[in-house]
C-alpha cells in the first residue's frame, strides 16, 4: 500500500445525515385532500409605488450602466455624487463589486466628492469581496470628510463580519456602536447578529440579543423571530422553537410561510410526525399554501420513512398547484427510492431531472453513487462519477468517500488506492472520514499491517486519527490472535488524548472474551462505566455470551438480571446460545428460571 498521507492536510468529517425512522406519517390523506381543497394564494407585490421619484437610471445589464456613467462624466457641469451613486447602486445589484469601486476612483479623480451613501456602496462592496480591512478604512475616510456614518453603514460593515463567519468582530462593532453613541442600532442590525450567531449554532446569544432588543426599545419582527425559530429547529429545541412562535404570535406579529416551514423542518427532523401534520393543517387554515420548500421538506420526510408513493403525490400536487419541484424535491426522490434499493426508478428520476433541464449538482451524483455502491453495483456508480466532469460537476469529498467505500467493501483496494489519489491530484483533501474507510478497507481484506502503517502515518501527520480509526485496527488485531498488540493500543488512547467510545469498548471486550480473558473482560465492562460510558444492549450481550461460551453460567444469569433491570434485553444471538446450552442440558437452574418469565 502507498504512502498514502503524504498530500494531506487536516479537516473536517463529512457525512451524510438520516432522520429517525420507523414513525408514521400520520394523516397523510387528509392532508391531501386539504391540499386539493385549498386555493393557490395571490403571492404580494414585492413592488412598491414610486411616486415622483427623481430621475433614474434605466439598467439592466453591465453595459447599460457603463454608458450611462460615462454620459454622466461627459455632463459640464459635472454631476453631485447623487445621480452617480444610482448608478452603483444598480452594478451592486448585478454583484459588479469589482466595477463599482473601479468607477468610485474614477469619481475621486475627477473631484467628485463622495457622500455618505457613496462610501456605504464602498464598505459593501468590501465586504462582498471578503477584503474586511479595506472596508474598515473607508469607515475611517467617513471622519476624514467630516461625515457622520449612519445606522445603514454600521450595519453594511456588520453584515461583512458576520458574511465571513467573523461573527466576534462583529460583536465588538457593535458594542463600539452602542457604546460609542455613533447611532442607534435598528432591527436590521439586531438580526444581522442574530444571524450570525444562529449560523454559529449560539442559539443562546441569539435569544439574548432578542431580549436586548425589547430593552432598548427595538421591537422585532418577523425576520427575527424566524431566524431564532428555524435554528433551534435544527439543532433539535424544537420546544423552545414552539414557545418563540407563541411568544411571536401573541406579539401580534404573523407567521408566513417561512415559520411555518421552519417549525415543520423542525417536527420532520426528530420523526414528531403528528406535530408536522398538525402544523400543515394550522398553516393551513392561516390562508398560507406551502411553498416549494415546505413540500420539499415533505417529501423528505416521507422518502425516509420509505413512503415514496406518498412523495410522489405530493409532488404531483405541487405541480398541480403550479409549484415546480427543484433540485432538492428530485434529490429527496432519489434519495427514497436509493433507500428502498430501487436504483432503476432512482435513476427514471436522475433522466427525468436532466431532461426538464434542472441542474443536476453534486449532491444528486452523490445520492445515485451511494445508492449503487449500497446495492453492490460498484461499476454502475463509478459511471456515474466519470460523467461528473462533463456535466460540469466536480466531485466533493462525500462523493470520493462514498466511491472508495464501494471500492474498498468490493474489494477492488487497488481502484480505491487510486481513486485516493485522483483525489488529492484534483485538489480534493481527504478527511478523517477518508482515513476510516481505507483503514477499514485494508483491514477486511487481509492487509492489517498496511492498515497499521497507515495509522503510524497519520499519527505523525496533522490529521490525527479518531476513535473510530483506533476502534477499527483494535477490532482487525484481534480477528488476527493478537490480543496483546490489541489491549497495547487501546492502553495508549488516553495518551493520546483519544476517548473510546461504546463501540470501543465493546470490540473490546468482545476480544477478550473470545480469548478467554473473562476477568479482563469483566473488569473493562465496569471500568467503562467509571469512565463515563454507559454500556448498552449490546455490550451487555457481547460480555453475557462471553460467559455462556466458557461456561460460567452463573455470572452470566447474573449480569442478565442486570441487563434486565437496566432496560435492555436478550438479542437473537444471545437467545440461540441460551436455548442451544438448554437443549444440552447445561443451563443453570436460576437461567431456566428467568426464561420461563
Amino acid at each position: 500500500m502507498m504512502k498514502l498521507i503524504a498530500k494531506t492536510s487536516s479537516c473536517s468529517s463529512s457525512s451524510y445525515c438520516r432522520s429517525p425512522r420507523g414513525m408514521p406519517f400520520l394523516h397523510f390523506t387528509p392532508l391531501v385532500a386539504l391540499f386539493h381543497s385549498l386555493h393557490t394564494m395571490p403571492s404580494k407585490s414585492r413592488e412598491t409605488h414610486l411616486g415622483n421619484r427623481p430621475w433614474k437610471p434605466k439598467v439592466s445589464n453591465v453595459d447599460d450602466a457603463l454608458k450611462v456613467f460615462d454620459e454622466l462624466l461627459h455632463r459640464r457641469p459635472l454631476p453631485s455624487a447623487i445621480p452617480f451613486n444610482q448608478i452603483l447602486t444598480q452594478l451592486v445589484k448585478l454583484r459588479q463589486f469589482e466595477t463599482v469601486l473601479s468607477l468610485n476612483r474614477q469619481m475621486g479623480l475627477l473631484g467628485i466628492t463622495s457622500d455618505a451613501y457613496t462610501l456605504t456602496i464602498s464598505i459593501n462592496c468590501y465586504c462582498r469581496l471578503n477584503r474586511m480591512e479595506y472596508a474598515l478604512s473607508v469607515l475611517a475616510h467617513f471622519f476624514k470628510l467630516g461625515l457622520e456614518p449612519d445606522v445603514t453603514t454600521f450595519n453594511t460593515l456588520l453584515n461583512g463580519f458576520v458574511l465571513r463567519n467573523g461573527v466576534a468582530d462583529a460583536a465588538r462593532l457593535f458594542s463600539k456602536m452602542v457604546e460609542g453613541g455613533h447611532c442607534q442600532p435598528d432591527v436590521f442590525t439586531f438580526n444581522t447578529l442574530i444571524k450570525g450567531f444562529c449560523a454559529m449554532g449560539n442559539n443562546t446569544t441569539a435569544i439574548q440579543l432578542l431580549g436586548k432588543m425589547d430593552e432598548r426599545g427595538c421591537l422585532p419582527n418577523i425576520v427575527t423571530y424566524n431566524t431564532i425559530i428555524d435554528s433551534l429547529g435544527k439543532h433539535t429545541r424544537v420546544d423552545e422553537a414552539s414557545k418563540l412562535f407563541s411568544e411571536m404570535v401573541g406579539r401580534g406579529i404573523a407567521p408566513n410561510v417561512v415559520t411555518y416551514t421552519s417549525l415543520i423542518q423542525a417536527a420532520c427532523n426528530i420523526g414528531h410526525w403528528n406535530e408536522a401534520t398538525r402544523l400543515l393543517f394550522e398553516m393551513a387554515s392561516q390562508g398560507i399554501f406551502p411553498d416549494v420548500f415546505t413540500f420539499s421538506i415533505l417529501v423528505d420526510a416521507l422518502c425516509k420513512e420509505g413512503k415514496v408513493a406518498q412523495a410522489k403525490t405530493v409532488i404531483q400536487i405541487m405541480i398541480q398547484r403550479g409549484i415546480e419541484p427543484n433540485t432538492i424535491t428530485y434529490n429527496s426522490l432519489m434519495d427514497g427510492h436509493c433507500l428502498r434499493g430501487e436504483m432503476d426508478k432512482a435513476k427514471q428520476v436522475f433522466d427525468l431531472m436532466l431532461s426538464k433541464g434542472f441542474s443536476v449538482d453534486v449532491h444528486s451524483c452523490s445520492i445515485m453513487i451511494n445508492g449503487y455502491c449500497k446495492g453492490k453495483k460498484i461499476d454502475q456508480a463509478y459511471k456515474i462519477f466519470k460523467e461528473m466532469p462533463r456535466r460540469g460537476i466536480v466531485p466533493n469529498t462525500i462523493t470520493y468517500n462514498t466511491l472508495i467505500n464501494g471500492f474498498c467493501k468490493a474489494g477492488r483496494l487497488q481502484e480505491a488506492e487510486k481513486l485516493f489519489s485522483e483525489m488529492q491530484d484534483c485538489g480534493q483533501l481527504p478527511n478523517i472520514r477518508t482515513y476510516d474507510i481505507i483503514l477499514d478497507g485494508l483491514c477486511n481484506n487481509q492487509q492489517l499491517s498496511e492498515a497499521i502503517e497507515l495509522l503510524r502515518e497519520m499519527e505523525g501527520n496533522k490529521l490525527k486519527p479518531d476513535i473510530v480509526a483506533y476502534s477499527i485496527i483494535i477490532e482487525a488485531l484481534f480477528k488476527a490472535g493478537k490480543i496483546e498488540s490489541a489491549t497495547d493500543i487501546f492502553s495508549g488512547l488516553s495518551s493520546k488524548g483519544v476517548l473510546p467510545d461504546v463501540w470501543t469498548y465493546n470490540i473490546m471486550i468482545k476480544g477478550l472474551c473470545n480469548g478467554g480473558i473473562l476477568v479482563e473482560a469483566e473488569k473493562l465492562f465496569r471500568k467503562m462505566e467509571q469512565k463515563g460510558c454507559s454500556a448498552n444492549g449490546c455490550t451487555y450481550n457481547t460480555i453475557i455470551r462471553g460467559f455462556l461460551n466458557n461456561n460460567e453460567t452463573s455470572r452470566a444469569t447474573s449480569l442478565i438480571e442486570e441487563m434486565r433491570e437496566r432496560g435492555f434485553s436478550g438479542d437473537a444471538s444471545t437467545m440461540e446460545l441460551i436455548f442451544d446450552l438448554l437443549s444440552k442440558d447445561k443451563v443453570d437452574p436460576v437461567l431456566s428460571a428467568w426464561l420461563k418469565d
